[in-house]
């Protein structure tokens, strides 16, 4: 074993400190031949300071495409030529999309939309929705809006939304690469303003992004500085139309070490796996992340890109005997 993981079997397993960023560096640079025991003692860290049960949520864009924002991997976009062109969704049909990702087990139901922040009529219908939702399906209810004033995320937290998502993506010297239409400050004075009125913080990232893997290093060290209570891991799964459109997928070794090393950096956080992990991936590498460290997962298709059938993944957890969180114990 390298001497970094001798260290975060210490530090990590035994302490609960994560590592810091010099740290998760090392362990974003051990070889192929590390990355098993990398996986394997990330696995342990799990199962000490998060136990066994796995988070399942299933995501809906309430607003898809159309967005103002110029983020380079996105295709809801509207600054570029993609395939998504804007739509809505109604109430009744998040009302079932809700009920059917609750029915196999899921405690976690996000309703997304493709904005740079909410204008009054949108907080109208997320308010509706909430409120339908929640007379109908026993689920915990969290939101993905973009960019939040005070005033908004009063009222979220007032209607009861469990947990806001809004990803740093990249690492802050990364981040003028991927997104020039706000910045990467913007994005954590909105995760503050979630903090401070109680609601749980998701704040993930977009892996595989032209980024170095100092630069990965510097991202888990900001991600462990927000403390959030989630992290979403996604794999750049290169959309037509988008300036990221050419980039080649990361590898799978690669993925791995990352899956490794954030959770080595976040002991105590739920660290989701989300879009592109069935690219990156595929059956394999799902079940080495979820033996490496994950302990959360998104059911289904993503906002504009597919999924694996919800079956698949719930089989999986059987398979490898993790419990899946109950609704009653999420709240």
């Amino acid at each position: 074993m390298s001497n970094i993981l001798e260290i975060a079997r210490q530090q990590v397993l035994e302490e609960g400190r994560g590592l810091n960023e010099a740290q998760v560096l090392e362990v974003l640079q051990l070889p192929d031949s590390e990355i098993e025991g990398a996986l394997a003692l990330a696995h342990d860290v799990r199962m000490k300071w998060c136990g066994p049960e796995v988070e399942v949520e299933g995501i809906v864009s309430i607003k898809t495409g159309g967005c103002p924002e110029d983020c380079h991997f996105c295709s809801q976009s509207g600054r570029f030529e993609t395939p998504v062109r804007a739509t809505k969704i109604d109430i009744p049909s998040l009302v079932e999309a809700a009920r059917e990702t609750a029915a196999p087990g899921a405690t976690e139901f996000c309703i997304v939309a493709a904005v740079r922040g909410p204008d009054q009529r949108l907080m109208d219908q997320v308010s509706d929705a909430i409120d339908a939702i929640t007379e109908a399906v026993d689920i915990n209810i969290a939101c993905s809006l973009g960019i939040l004033t005070v005033e908004q995320a009063d009222y979220l937290d007032a209607k009861g939304v469990h947990r806001y998502n809004h990803n740093l993506e990249t690492a802050r010297s990364h981040f003028p690469e991927v997104v020039t239409t706000h910045t990467w400050e913007e994005r954590r004075e909105t995760l503050e303003l979630v903090r401070e009125r109680g609601m749980e913080v998701c704040c993930g990232c977009l892996i595989g992004m032209g980024e170095t893997i100092e630069q990965r290093a510097e991202l888990a060290g900001q991600l462990a500085e927000v403390e959030p209570d989630e992290v979403p891991m996604n794999f750049l799964d290169p959309r037509p139309g988008t300036p990221f459109a050419d980039y080649e997928v990361i590898d799978a070794s690669d993925a791995l070490r990352t899956i490794a090393a954030f959770r080595l950096a976040l002991p105590r956080t739920i660290l989701r796996f989300a879009g592109g992990r069935e690219l990156t991936l595929g059956d394999l590498g799902a079940k080495q992340g979820i033996l490496g460290g994950m302990n959360a997962i998104i059911v289904g298709n993503y906002l504009t890109t597919l999924g694996r059938d919800p079956q698949e993944d719930f089989d999986l957890l059987d398979e490898l005997a993790m419990p899946i969180k109950e609704f009653s114990n999420s709240i």
